[in-house]
């Protein structure tokens, strides 16, 4: 049985569509994960979103022992915990940070990411169409992108 990829979100991102539209837009978490079950052409996905840091931390705990991989958009966490860090440092897999803005156009509190020095690669910008290429190229890297019909 294949590894599932954990997709994980951190903290207000249960409000997209309606929190900060003119950065984040107006699709919803619920249609962010359709996005990327259809991406995955039915590869198994976990997706999965908290506002509590230590939860996120036992979700990567989870990916290390069953994961093929780990699409993560931590959010505000993104640039205050560490702890998200040293987990995410375990995951032997390809990891993908995420962010549907562009930390790197936004004020400066938005630059500096305790992930990305850890991660495989960076996506940023995109919007939530960064979701589904970030599960396609997951795929890839791991090996399993489904054949095109």
């Amino acid at each position: 049985m294949s590894k599932p990829i954990y997709i994980l979100n951190g903290p207000n991102l249960n409000r997209l569509g309606t929190r900060e539209p003119e950065i984040y837009g107006r699709t919803t978490l619920a249609e962010v994960e359709t996005m990327c079950r259809d991406a995955a052409s039915g590869y198994p996905i976990v997706f999965r979103q908290s506002n509590r840091e230590y939860e996120i931390i036992d979700w990567v705990h989870e990916a290390i022992d069953e994961g093929g991989g780990i699409i993560i958009n931590p959010a505000a966490f993104t640039f205050t915990s560490m702890a998200i860090m040293d987990a995410l440092k375990m995951f032997s897999g390809p990891l993908f940070e995420l962010h549907i803005s562009n930390i790197h156009r936004r004020e400066p509190i938005y630059h500096k990411s305790y992930v990305s020095p850890v991660a495989t690669a960076v996506i940023a910008g995109l919007g939530t169409k960064g979701y589904p290429i970030a599960v396609r190229a997951m795929l890839d890297m791991i090996g399993t992108l489904p054949a095109k019909a």
